[in-house]
Formats: structure tokens, sequence, C-alpha cells
């Protein structure tokens, strides 16, 4: 009878000692635990001029950008996605010297103010660049990471008129440079170009382990893509009925 009640006193038993085995059990589950918190993110890498050139001309449907951002997130599990492209500025006061990007507010006050003050013959181009730079507001809005540079301006040998501007903002400097720069940040990469030029920064990124996923169109996608991408390779176009703009 002594020995029941010291036992069972309270209402309770005592605590049956951790065997060798179960505690080897916590002790694994605490491992896995810390490993799966421990894992690195995915990003996202869009080289806009390569794949969304032309709009539904080209790719045969717009494109809903927060659908797509969506579909990034779901699929793939991006916590981050950075779009690259250029815009004409009009000598807005900015340096790619001073590492900071490019403030589009700011900017949107510049060619607003710009806009009131030009000639008739002086609002076309000035209205197409307040037309992107809204566009890449409402991308930042959506969740996107803007990475947007002034574009340069130059004219063809044969406009001696200086009638039409050609632009050119070669981004593929700027995203080739983050693939890098963030690398010991991400896991995977989710890039969308189909650009040859940058098989070699993609092979490395594979061969040091990083997981490598293109979405590109198909028939503009280089060889040299292809075959890092392998069997992850994502035709854009097929994508369609979950990405398309009604």
């Amino acid at each position: 009878m002594g020995f029941s009640f010291f036992m069972k006193r309270g209402g309770t038993e005592s605590p049956k000692p951790i065997s060798k085995k179960e505690n080897k059990i916590v002790e694994t589950k605490k491992t896995v635990t810390e490993v799966a918190s421990d894992q690195k993110p995915v990003y996202a890498f869009i080289d806009a001029s390569n794949i969304f050139w032309g709009g539904r001309a080209s790719l045969g449907f717009n494109v809903d950008y927060k659908k797509f951002l969506a579909y990034l997130n779901t699929t793939f599990a991006v916590t981050k996605t950075f779009y690259y492209g250029g815009i004409r500025t009009f000598d807005f006061e900015y340096s790619v010297l001073d590492n900071k990007p490019l403030d589009l507010a700011k900017l949107l006050l510049h060619l607003n103010d710009l806009q009131a003050k030009a000639k008739d013959e002086e609002k076309a181009p000035i209205e197409r660049s307040l037309n992107k730079l809204n566009f890449y507001m409402l991308l930042e809005s959506y969740g996107y990471t803007m990475k947007i540079k002034p574009a340069k301006v130059y004219y063809g040998e044969e406009d001696e008129e200086r009638a039409l501007p050609l632009l050119k903002a070669n981004c593929d400097v700027d995203l080739t440079f983050d693939l890098m720069r963030y690398m010991e940040q991400y896991s995977g990469a989710v890039v969308m170009t189909g650009d040859g030029d940058f098989a070699p920064v993609l092979s490395y990124l594979k061969y040091h382990d990083r997981k490598i996923t293109v979405i590109s169109r198909y028939d503009r996608t280089a060889s040299e893509i292809r075959t890092i991408a392998g069997d992850d390779l994502v035709d854009l176009g097929k994508l369609r009925s979950r990405i398309i703009l009604y």
C-alpha cells in the first residue's frame, strides 16, 4: 500500500526515463527541422526584353503579371522576382555609380513636368516613356523587384533627321551580375531568357549545385540554354491558360 501511494500521489505517475532509442529519434527529428529552416530560397530573374518583347504580337497573348508572379511563387517557391528593363529618362539626373536603384517615383514627376512643358511634336516620345514607367510601377506594386536602368538613345546611319530614336538598355550585364552577386543567397534560380549569352553563367551555377529552371519561348531558346536546362525548361507558350490576361 505504501509503495502504491508514493507512485500515484496526486493522480499522476512518475515519468518514465527516455530510452536511448527514443532519445535518438528525438535528436534526429530536431536535426531534420534545423536543416529545413536553413534551406535557402529560390529567386527568379526576368530578362524582359528577351521574353516579353512584342507582347501579343510575338507571344500570341497578353500576360497577366499578377498571375505570373503567383505562378512563380506557387510552382517554384520563388520568394523574390527581379525584373530587368530599360526606359528613356530624358536627362533625368541619375548615375549607376551612385549604387542605388533608379527612383521610379521621382522619374514620374520628372516626365510629367517635361510633358507639361513640351511642344506638341515633342510629346509622343515622352508619352511612350510615361506609359512604360506606369507599367513598371504597376509591376512594383504587385511585388516584383524592379531593376530598371536608363536606356541609351542612338539613331540609324540613314536617319539623318534623327526622326526615329533607337533605345538600348543592355540589361544582360545587370542580370548576369545579380545571378552571381546573390548566388550565396539562393538554392535555385528560375531564369526567364532564351539568350545563349547566358549559357556560361547558368552552366557555372548548375555546376555549383544551384537548381536552374528556364522559362522561355521554346522556339526562341538557344540550343545551349536548352541543354543546360534539360527537363527543367518550361515553354512559356504552354503557360497560356495560367497567365493570360483576359
